[in-house]
């Protein structure tokens, strides 16, 4: 009974955790700028719009993420962006649905190096297809395309990213008996 007492407050906290994380666009972009495997690879959060739908992101070329040929490591360039169309729709749509990356593809244009960074936006119409799409209960796999550039805004590489979204099932109450 105790593990289950400890096991339902944990969750419920992680739940609020949650919940504030996706309602402060600060707090959201503070968080992730402490993120362990950010925070090593120097990619950093620029900018979030307190409605999630832009954010800006950064990496900085440095000692330990470069390749060997001194230009950024690819796997820092698709890190610095992999969660951010997939969490921007999280915040957008809210715990009623199911949010992942489905697939990504990444095509390397030129090497990078200095500062890259990654812009990205989602619009009204895109959360709204989202809602549309999945009414019924159906999954929805919108593709969204961010470009990766460099200082003098060259393409450094294009990601495209397919998300799976789809509402959660509505849970049955137990009849109290």
């Amino acid at each position: 009974m105790a593990a289950t007492m400890k096991t339902g407050l944990k969750a419920k906290a992680v739940g609020l955790l949650t919940s504030l994380l996706y309602r402060n666009a600060a707090l959201f972009r503070l968080r992730m700028n402490l993120y362990p495997p950010y925070l090593g690879a120097g990619i950093r959060v620029a900018r979030v719009s307190r409605d999630f739908r832009e954010i800006d992101v950064a990496l900085h070329r440095q000692p330990g993420n470069a390749n060997a040929f001194g230009t950024h490591f690819g796997g820092s360039l698709y890190a610095m962006v992999d969660p951010f169309y997939c969490l921007q729709f999280f915040a957008a749509l809210g715990p009623d649905y199911l949010v992942w990356d489905k697939s990504a593809k990444i095509e390397f244009v030129r090497p990078g190096k200095g500062t890259v960074t990654a812009r990205f936006r989602i619009t009204d119409a895109d959360i709204e297809a989202a809602k549309a799409a999945t009414a019924s209960g159906a999954k929805y796999l919108p593709v969204f395309t961010v470009e990766v550039l460099d200082a003098k805004g060259e393409l450094v590489a294009t990601v495209t990213k397919e998300l799976y979204i789809r509402r959660k099932a509505e849970r049955k109450v137990k009849a109290a008996g």
